[in-house]
């Protein structure tokens, strides 16, 4: 696979690429099988496929030294303290590996300072990947090759092309959605909403949940901000992370940088 087109890459990224591609694979393997589900102490379920992709992430990145907080291991708060930690899902869309629909990613991101510096989101079934590095662009490698995206310069809010959650969406986003005029709405699986957008194939995604975590979008964070977007909570308040808490308390939006003001104004008269 040739290299990632960025000539002052740190040598993370490559790290990150190699582990999201090996993960992919082992995901895929299982996928093709019988495998086991269970359920977490949250409902949410967990398969051969979490635990495979997070040990296989985790044994590439170790090579780093840097902390990893993953979705699938106990957090230790002493991450904290730590000014530059890996952020890994290493089955994003869990839910839609069960049900077959493809649509389940990878995501491993570095963060320096609360900030994203790195983020790469492998898409297993379709080889594909989406990776950024801060201050470097954003590219998608597809049909073998690395090709650098960036978002729409569409503006009107009604015009703009919604992508959602297929399983999560509740009436509220429902109507408010709708509320915006916006009628051209698709739901998509996983973080491949935020690298749709991040390509120009879509340009907002709306969620007013409290449960996304900060492994649900630190990769995407620097991939849309890399390719021109903008991502912050539906109160416009920026994103951090390795923060105590790892929840994102209101929801997320995540546009082509030139609706987001307006669809948060019209957020915030709810």
């Amino acid at each position: 696979m040739q290299g990632i087109p960025i000539s002052d890459k740190i040598p993370e990224l490559d790290i990150a690429i190699e582990a999201a591609i090996e993960a992919g694979n082992a995901i895929l393997e299982i996928y093709q099988k019988d495998y086991k589900t269970s359920t977490k102490n949250d409902d949410s379920p967990i398969t051969d496929a979490d635990l495979k992709s997070n040990e296989v992430i985790k044994n590439i990145l170790s090579q780093t030294k840097h902390w990893i907080l993953s979705e699938e291991d106990e957090d230790n708060s002493q991450r904290i303290s730590q000014k530059t930690i890996w952020i890994i899902d290493p089955l994003d869309g869990t839910s839609d590996f069960i049900d077959k629909t493809g649509e389940f990613t990878v995501m491993i991101s570095l963060v320096k300072n609360k900030k994203p510096i790195l983020g790469v989101i492998g898409w297993p079934t379709e080889k594909t990947l989406f990776a950024a590095q801060k201050d470097s662009g954003a590219f998608k490698f597809s049909n073998g090759k690395w090709e650098k995206i960036s978002v729409t310069r569409i503006s009107e809010v009604s015009k703009c092309r919604t992508v959602g959650s297929r399983h999560h969406l509740s009436d509220k986003e429902k109507s408010f959605i709708k509320k915006l005029g916006i009628e051209d709405f698709t739901s998509v699986g996983s973080s491949l909403k935020v690298g749709k957008i991040s390509s120009g194939e879509a340009e907002a995604y709306i969620t007013t949940t409290n449960k996304m975590k900060e492994w649900d979008s630190a990769a995407s964070y620097c991939i849309i901000s890399e390719a021109g977007g903008k991502i912050t909570d539906m109160l416009g308040n920026d994103l951090t992370y390795n923060n105590k808490d790892v929840y994102h308390q209101n929801g997320i939006l995540a546009t082509n940088g030139l609706v987001h003001n307006k669809i948060i104004e019209e957020f915030k008269k709810l």
